[in-house]
């Protein structure tokens, strides 16, 4: 696993989730203050981006306007991506 800043218009979130708004507007506030302090999760799949967790994290950032995103990278086979959108 690795810990680098991807654009977020390369990152795929192909299972749709109802996000709190509340939360989403809470966190928009401390990511523009101190920055975002937790990467979201992404499985990198043929040079392809996948985001299954930080839903409200991935939407704080880019209604922020921000290009990318911190992320931990982890490679993963065709098969695994499979596992999660099954």
């Amino acid at each position: 696993m690795r810990i680098q800043e991807i654009p977020i218009k390369n990152i795929r979130r192909p299972l749709f989730r109802q996000n709190d708004q509340e939360k989403v507007k809470a966190l928009m506030a401390s990511i523009d203050e101190i920055g975002l302090q937790e990467p979201i999760d992404v499985l990198e799949v043929d040079g392809e981006y996948y985001g299954f967790s930080g839903c409200h994290r991935y939407e704080a950032c880019s209604r922020l306007g921000h290009e990318t995103i911190l992320c931990k990278v982890r490679r993963a086979p065709k098969a695994v991506l499979k596992m999660h959108l099954a």
